[in-house]
């Protein structure tokens, strides 16, 4: 079958492998859609420490059961439609004991320690199965759809964290797929007031917000987007920020422009080799702020993004703008780093 596989930073291969075959203890899929991130093509270009041995990349995956181990948790047949987790909490730590599966100490990965989506079948591993991470995917809701229950669940875990409060105003730096994502959230979940959405590319800024129709865009090219969001406040400041960007001005901007009592979240992460940013200490005292992380997702995200684009609550299908076949696989990781369309998946 064919694979997209990651052997150093810049060696991504589109090779043929040998098809999996289910263990015991794991379900085999064929894998119908697989979407991509930023994140891929941040690990095509500079890979990752939890990538250590050559690898089938692809996180954000929809597909059928093919083969289910005689002992495989779950209870799943030949036929079924499944959504996959990508973050895998080991459910034994500490925080897995408390209810913060997304900041598990053990945590594992689709498409880093296990094989993940760009291909033509995968292998769901026990240790999805052991913390109830494959999903059924609801009736009416495609494969394409599913797959973007991934990065959904990330900002639902996000937007939980800082509680979006009815008629808040609320700013999302970052015009790709997850901050359109955030827009609709705020929106259709939490009932926000207004919602400013940021983006320095001008082009994906009208792309997204021609879908998801937040209520004022900024271009950060060509303004000073904190003396505007402060004019837009009549100085006051926006009650939450979400920083859905890796990029350190962005969360500099977020605390500079948040009202007292603001909720920031620091949801994208800043490059490992430049992780640090200038914080005025003074203004998170005085102005009593609120500066949360925002990593990954829970297993229970992933029922509550799937429920959610189920009931039409929060649609995603618009939002698949680039469907690509696997044979074009890295030729989707560069529309995703030009920023030509919203979501890109690949159907293999």
């Amino acid at each position: 079958m064919k694979a997209l596989r990651f052997y150093a930073p810049g060696d991504v291969r589109l090779e043929d492998v040998p098809e999996p075959v289910a263990g015991p203890d794991e379900v085999k899929i064929r894998v119908r859609n697989c979407s991509t991130c930023g994140t891929d093509v941040k690990i095509r270009n500079n890979g990752h420490p939890n990538i250590t041995r050559v690898t089938t990349m692809g996180h954000e995956i929809a597909g059928e059961v093919v083969e289910v181990g005689a002992d495989a948790l779950g209870g799943f047949q030949v036929g079924d439609r499944v959504q996959v987790i990508a973050a895998v909490p080991c459910g034994e730590c500490h925080e897995c004991r408390k209810g913060w599966m997304e900041v598990c100490e053990n945590q594992t990965s689709i498409g880093y320690q296990y094989d993940g989506g760009f291909a033509e079948y995968m292998i769901v591993p026990a240790a999805v199965l052991k913390v109830d991470g494959l999903n059924h995917i609801p009736d009416g809701v495609g494969f394409d759809e599913a797959s973007a229950a991934e990065p959904f669940a990330c900002a639902i875990n996000a937007q939980e964290q800082i509680g979006i409060e009815e008629g808040d105003v609320v700013v999302v730096f970052g015009a790709g797929p997850i901050g359109a994502m955030h827009v609709r959230i705020a929106r259709g979940v939490h009932k926000a007031g207004t919602i400013i959405l940021i983006d320095i590319n001008a082009e994906r800024l009208k792309m997204t917000a021609d879908a998801v129709h937040p209520d004022i865009t900024i271009d950060g090219s060509s303004v000073n987007v904190v003396e505007e969001v402060l004019k837009l406040t009549k100085g006051r400041g926006a009650d939450v920020i979400i920083t859905a960007t890796p990029a350190n001005i962005t969360q500099e901007q977020a605390v500079a422009m948040a009202a007292r009592n603001g909720r920031i979240s620091f949801f994208g992460g800043l490059p490992k080799n430049n992780p640090t940013i200038a914080l005025d200490s003074n203004l998170v005292h005085y102005r009593q702020l609120h500066i949360h992380g925002a990593n990954g997702s829970a297993p229970e995200h992933h029922k509550r993004a799937l429920a959610y684009i189920a009931s039409g609550q929060i649609p995603v299908k618009d939002l698949i703008t680039r469907h690509v076949p696997l044979a074009d696989a890295l030729e989707a990781f560069d529309i995703v780093a030009r920023g030509e369309a919203i979501k890109v998946t690949v159907e293999p």
